[in-house]
């Protein structure tokens, strides 16, 4: 059955319908059985399901479904001249109010849910991904002989291409890539540092970890145009200015002569110190 999400009550009954459509007392009667007169309201009008099925809708009254409807079905045989109920539903309508849809739980789940205990349940179609004897190239994580691998000496499953990709943009588009804060202030990317370690594999190309315990990204996985302040490479630097004076000039070569008097012999005119002019 359509559960109609707009009611359009009909006062004439189609021609070919005109037996269920006018069974409103028979439709009434079920829901009524069923529920009670006291939550079945109005009748609202019906909608022609298919050939020989209609269905009539009734307000509902009961507590705490507004915008809600009882939907009785009925149907006749071939040729009959007599209704029989199919079935009845409370169904919401197009101002009712719903819960969010139902999502199971493993698309509810995000990995900042997860904590050091809990424990998530086998994937077996995991597309992150691949059974462990099919990973070749230079991905493979092949420690030994691939032969070890297939009789079961080996990880069963390894990360697939598309296992990889993720993570790399997930790292990449992270607080560990080069749009993070602290990247953009860095004065040297994570590729000039010595503590950086690069990854093994193709993911070496763009991502290595941090091996610096001063660095606030000590032990995780950096780009390598990631950086933060703690670089191998920091400290004080001969920065440019715009006042750069020249260095003095001495030249001990050259010597200035300079004539000075005797301090005992006071200039002519002048009295000598500790004497008295003699006024008479």
């Amino acid at each position: 059955m359509t559960a109609p999400a707009v009611l359009v009550p009909r006062t004439a009954p189609p021609a070919k319908e005109a037996v269920l459509a006018g069974a409103v007392d028979l439709a009434r009667e079920a829901v009524v059985g069923d529920v009670g007169e006291a939550q079945v309201g109005e009748h609202a009008g019906y909608v022609v399901e298919d050939a020989r099925l209609l269905t009539h809708v009734f307000a509902s009254l009961l507590p705490g479904y507004r915008g809600w409807y009882w939907a009785v079905t009925l149907a006749r045989p071939p040729r009959a001249r007599r209704a029989t109920v199919v079935e009845v539903n409370h169904l919401p309508g197009s101002e009712a109010v719903l819960a969010p849809g139902w999502v199971p739980w493993s698309e509810r789940l995000q990995p900042r849910d997860v904590g050091p205990t809990d424990e998530l349940p086998y994937v077996g179609d995991d597309e992150r991904l691949d059974a462990g004897y099919e990973a070749t190239g230079r991905d493979a994580d092949v420690l030994g002989p691939e032969l070890a691998y297939e009789v079961g000496l080996g990880r069963e499953r390894v990360l697939s291409a598309e296992g990889r990709r993720q993570a790399a943009t997930r790292w990449y588009e992270g607080e560990r890539g080069p749009t993070s804060r602290g990247a953009r202030a860095a004065g040297a990317p994570c590729s000039t540092c010595a503590f950086f370690l690069p990854l093994a594999g193709s993911l070496r190309q763009v991502f290595g970890v941090c091996g610096n315990e001063w660095s606030p990204d000590d032990g995780g996985v950096v780009s390598l145009d990631h950086g933060c302040g703690s670089h191998s490479e920091t400290g004080e630097r001969k920065r440019p200015s715009d006042w750069n004076p020249a260095a003095p000039v001495v030249d001990e070569f050259d010597l200035d002569i300079v004539s000075v008097g005797t301090p005992h012999d006071p200039p002519a005119g002048e009295p000598q110190t500790g004497t008295t002019p003699d006024n008479s």
